[in-house]
């Protein structure tokens, strides 16, 4: 089916998608790896002190699973306009090539912050990134929820992304320091 829509999400529409959908199957992306390189002033930081949220990179090595949603037909236009708006702070609508758990290769949609956006942040020492994750919180609650639910997201699939697992663990030690 030609007409079909289908979302790639790799990062909080795994966990809070806010749309409907038809149905959603594991899938992957090849040669992008998710990264938490881009700055959020809108919803998990502020100008001032943005947070950290994940973008995909290009990495002909790597591949990024995620969730790939079929948007139902009827209601793909407004879906996608609702999330140009929520993911506005610096992504782009982006088509890829999506490969099903099922083995099927799909066209998809996804959201990716590219370098050239005023929010990317890009890479950093780990250390660093997983403090400011730490102490970042905007509009949309603190940065460090936003990671411990993608990580949680992660594991609930059997996906293992190791940039995720590690930072995860390092915002968990330095919140234990810190009591």
């Amino acid at each position: 089916m030609s007409n079909e829509t289908w979302l790639f999400g790799y990062g909080s529409i795994m966990w809070k998608t806010g749309f409907n959908f038809e149905t959603s199957e594991l899938c992957h992306v090849k040669g992008w790896a998710r990264r938490f390189w881009q700055g959020s002033t809108d919803h998990r930081g502020t100008p001032e002190f943005p947070g950290r949220v994940v973008t995909l990179i290009e990495s002909a090595s790597e591949h990024c699973w995620g969730t790939a949603y079929r948007l139902p037909a009827c209601e793909a236009t407004n879906i996608l306009e609702d999330l140009d708006y929520r993911e506005k702070g610096g992504y782009d609508r982006t088509e890829l090539s999506l490969t099903l758990s099922s083995g099927r290769t799909i066209a998809g949609i996804t959201y990716i912050a590219h370098p050239h956006n005023p929010n990317y942040l890009g890479e950093s020492p780990l250390e660093d990134i997983a403090r400011q994750i730490n102490f970042s919180t905007g509009p949309s609650g603190s940065n460090k929820e936003y990671i411990l639910e993608l990580h949680q997201s992660l594991k609930q699939h059997n996906i293992q992304d190791g940039h995720v697992e590690t930072l995860a663990l390092r915002i968990l030690r330095q919140t234990e320091s810190t009591l």
